[in-house]
């Protein structure tokens, strides 16, 4: 973990902002700037000096994960602290995290500090953190192979007869048993109709023969995420299941193809829309085509209709068209990839081509 280089990083974005240091606060960014696993906390970066504030519960666990920090205790509230140490630091112009904190922990913090101003920054580190290192590749690799196994894992397990909720607690106790620290987010598992609802949250209906089921999941591995989506059928896929798959299997391997350094996030949205479009189904894809992924499942960039940032090498993109139609339900299919400069490597490795059929 590059830690160093991030700081600098930072610095020098922050040399275009009329601040002398900037407090830290957002659980993703401490994280990135300090090696910090803990729940609280708070970095506060100076050209000089970054510093680390910690209650007693984690005071010494940021000692050892924090060596190019200089930690420091407080007792009750970290606003006072703040407002005792920031002169002593030198501290005249303090930005913080405008898009994290609330406004009145802002106002709050305002008070505080009297007359040291405080001006809310947006997207600082955030902006960092979408270009992803060799070592944050790998952690996420390996988060994204956890998710492969219990895909692999979970077609043996699936049956009719089971919930969706039985489903949901397998694949994430599965991935916990590999090493998992926990699931990325809530697995959502959408059996026949309820395929249709792109974030259907695991229900206690039952799983018949002949559904087509869509589960989405994935899982946290040492700081970093994995976001997987596949569609599968119980037993013998009819006709249009098997129509509307290879339609959304035909627009992600689109999408796919789009990505490379130098493209527009939303020319990768546009190749996946223009194939379910075309076949009459662009009412039906209502959501973006992808986003970033890191220390926050969800992060920047937004693979949408409307986002022209442009992807860089590095960066790490979920891609996921679907298909959703009400009372009779859904297909989607993702991938998390690494944008390359000519095109993208793909992570992911559970198997989406034929339709993967559940044997009953």
């Amino acid at each position: 973990m590059d830690v160093q280089g991030r700081i600098e990083r930072l610095l020098a974005r922050l040399a275009q902002e009329n601040v002398d240091a900037f407090l830290v606060m957002r659980p993703e960014n401490r994280f990135y700037l300090s090696g910090f696993t803990g729940s609280a906390g708070a970095l506060v970066v100076t050209a000089r000096q970054v510093y680390f504030l910690a209650d007693f519960r984690y005071f010494e666990q940021a000692r050892e994960q924090c060596p190019l920090c200089q930690v420091v205790g407080f007792k009750e509230s970290l606003y006072d602290a703040l407002a005792e140490k920031l002169p002593q630091w030198g501290v005249s112009r303090l930005g913080c995290e405008g898009d994290f904190l609330t406004y009145k922990q802002v106002v709050t913090l305002q008070e505080k500090l009297e007359n040291i101003p405080v001006t809310p920054l947006y997207g600082l580190v955030e902006e960092l953190r979408q270009v992803k290192d060799p070592g944050e590749i790998e952690l996420l690799s390996r988060a994204v192979a956890l998710a492969d196994r219990a895909f692999e894992h979970i077609l043996d397990y699936l049956k009719p007869g089971v919930t969706e909720w039985d489903v949901a607690v397998e694949l994430e106790c599965f991935m916990r048993r590999l090493g998992a620290r926990k699931s990325a987010f809530d697995t959502i598992v959408a059996s026949g109709p309820r395929g249709a609802l792109p974030h259907g949250a695991a229900s206690h209906r039952v799983i018949c023969e002949g559904d087509l089921v869509t589960m989405d999941f994935g899982c946290l591995y040492r700081g970093y995420n994995s976001d997987l989506t596949r569609t599968v059928v119980v037993g013998s896929p009819a006709p249009r299941q098997e129509e509307i798959y290879r339609l959304v299997l035909a627009a992600q391997r689109a999408a796919l193809a789009a990505v490379r350094a130098g493209v527009k996030a939303c020319e990768v949205d546009r190749a996946a829309r223009e194939v379910i479009a075309s076949a009459g189904y662009g009412e039906n894809f209502g959501h973006s085509t992808g986003h970033g992924v890191g220390l926050a499942v969800h992060e920047d960039p937004s693979v949408s209709k409307k986002n022209e940032a442009v992807l860089q090498p590095g960066m790490v993109i979920t891609v996921e068209p679907g298909i959703y139609l009400p009372g009779w339900g859904g297909v989607r299919i993702e991938d998390m990839v690494v944008v390359e400069e000519q095109g993208c490597r793909i992570l992911t490795r559970a198997p989406k081509d034929p339709l993967p059929v559940v044997s009953v």
